[in-house]
């Protein structure tokens, strides 16, 4: 299962995810880390040490065969993430077949009702949860 980790900013939520997937030793996947910009991209890779890159293209070569795609909610919103989002990125994950575990951050004019005021880490724990239990699925 290949999963495609994308974050922009400082890389804070990539990263977050990224120490507690590690942490569940499922390592028999593909981790990669994508960052809308070098910031984010190399605070990913220092809390997972698996392969990364920055930008557009990497985004649009990744989703193609990704089994899951994860990130703050704003990675499927053209100009997101104050404007590191492009419009190619956006689309090219909202139409990537892989199932996306987004993220939700009410922030940058996207109000996700239903969320409350839930903590980032509970949020990233529901996250690297159920993409476990989605792997073992597929076994």
């Amino acid at each position: 299962m290949k999963i495609m980790v994308v974050d922009g900013q400082g890389g804070r939520i990539g990263s977050m995810f990224l120490e507690k997937w590690m942490k569940t030793g499922a390592q028999e996947h593909t981790v990669v880390a994508i960052g809308t910009n070098s910031a984010a991209t190399t605070s990913m890779l220092k809390a997972a040490g698996c392969p990364g890159a920055t930008g557009e293209n990497p985004v649009l070569v990744n989703a193609r065969d990704a089994d899951i795609i994860v990130g703050p909610i704003g990675i499927i919103a053209t100009d997101s993430l104050l404007g590191e989002v492009t419009p190619k990125m956006a689309a090219a994950i909202a139409g990537s077949p892989a199932k996306k575990i987004l993220i939700p951050m009410n922030n940058c004019d996207h109000i996700v009702m239903g969320v409350g005021d839930q903590k980032l880490a509970a949020l990233i724990d529901e996250a690297v949860e159920r993409i476990v239990k989605m792997g073992e699925e597929r076994k």
